[in-house]
């Protein structure tokens, strides 16, 4: 029996796998990445809240992230003023910020996420 789930694999990554409870997610950037910081993170979270609810986790569930950005010192502020918006008092997860190099210019925000399973309405 296999006890691993995961969710639209190809050769070289699956978006989503999940085993014992816990969802990893793989990296998220914005469908749009011409627009700026502001809504390449709103973006970016439309995606995750989707990949969780896929996977029978959400928000509120969200263990710890990764986060990486193009330029922190340009976008720091930006996108923080969205995350902190997005979660609810007291349901912050673990996370880490680095500045990177996207092998795309207009990608500002990739996001990898660990959740745990089982929201209030999920029967997972």
């Amino acid at each position: 029996m296999n006890d691993i789930e995961r969710i639209e694999s190809n050769p070289r990554l699956s978006r989503a796998v999940v085993h014992n409870g816990v969802v990893w997610l793989s990296g998220i950037v914005a469908a749009d990445c011409s627009v700026g910081i502001a809504e390449q993170t709103r973006q970016v979270l439309a995606q995750l809240e989707q990949w969780l609810e896929r996977a029978g986790s959400c928000r509120s569930r969200i263990l710890s992230a990764q986060l990486w950005m193009k330029d922190m010192k340009a976008d720091f502020d930006g996108m923080n003023a969205e995350w902190g918006q997005w979660f609810a008092a007291g349901e912050t997860p673990a996370r880490a910020t680095a500045q990177v190099a996207f092998d795309d210019e207009q990608i500002r925000l990739e996001l990898m996420v660990v959740a745990a399973q089982k929201c209030d309405g999920f029967t997972q």
